[in-house]
């Protein structure tokens, strides 16, 4: 047993969807929510840049005494969850990819779709994934140009975000796919809109937040570092952003927790 908390980084807002997924399981688990904020949106940068965010957070995160970490951002993954793995061998360090492998292994049209910042969809973890499992699927790729910034902005109920969730999803509809794999861990606040977009045209919308968080239990089970039934868990929230970032990021954590609709 180890009543420590669990780590959570994300390059802002947007790991907050596999952090709701955590707690809902993980009921006895306290989370240390790690939002960067101040190097947010994370799509544009080298890979270089990214690695290096990476490190900053997961260092602070070890000195604040985690026993694991969940890298929740798509992003951060691909560039430098490897890099991680190898400077805390010790530490069980989960990592996000887009869920590709069980949309290529359920769909019917052959056909699917996978919604990503730019980084992730061009990064060699998922071009490896998608060349393993979909041999024989096609696999349309769109980036979600501003989403990651709606979502930073609270933005998911706007007009504005509307018209940009329209433009990106709009086109897929008379392409066949049948699935449609949430690639960044932001876009699941904007899930909302895109299941109202794709209803009645039989498309499921996929995201790794529950695989994640099943994994994560796993691992719990396997180093035996769960926390006693018994525990009383805590949330915290950190960030390199300023103390207005880090309290709109605990405002949103805890709105989130009650909301199904973000799921």
């Amino acid at each position: 047993m180890n009543n420590a908390p669990i780590g959570v980084y994300d390059s802002g807002f947007g790991g907050l969807s596999v952090w709701r997924e955590l707690r809902c399981l993980l009921p006895h688990e306290s989370l240390l929510y790690l939002g960067d904020g101040k190097n947010c949106p994370y799509g544009g940068r080298s890979r270089a840049e990214i690695e290096g965010f990476a490190i900053e957070a997961v260092e602070r995160l070890v000195e604040e005494g985690v026993k694991m970490v969940v890298v929740g951002c798509n992003t951060a993954t691909t560039a430098a969850v490897e890099t991680l793995r190898k400077r805390w061998p010790d530490m069980p360090i989960v990592g996000l990819e887009p869920a590709v492998k069980p949309a290529c292994l359920s769909t019917v049209t052959r056909k699917i779709a996978v919604l990503a910042t730019a980084h992730s969809l061009s990064s060699d973890m998922f071009l490896d994934t998608a060349a393993r499992y979909a041999s024989d699927v096609e696999v349309v790729k769109v980036v979600g140009e501003g989403f990651v910034e709606l979502v930073e902005n609270d933005m998911e109920q706007s007009v504005e975000a509307e018209r940009l969730v329209r433009k990106a999803v709009e086109p897929l509809l008379d392409k066949g796919v049948d699935k449609l794999v949430l690639g960044c861990t932001h876009y699941p606040f904007l899930r909302p809109i895109i299941e109202r977009i794709v209803a009645d045209r039989g498309i499921e919308v996929i995201d790794s937040g529950a695989a994640v968080a099943r994994r994560v239990e796993w691992l719990l089970d396997r180093y035996d570092i769960a926390a006693s039934g018994d525990n009383t868990p805590t949330m915290r929230y950190m960030t390199f952003a300023d103390e207005e970032y880090r309290k709109r990021l605990e405002h949103k954590a805890e709105t989130i927790i009650n909301r199904p609709e973000t799921e």
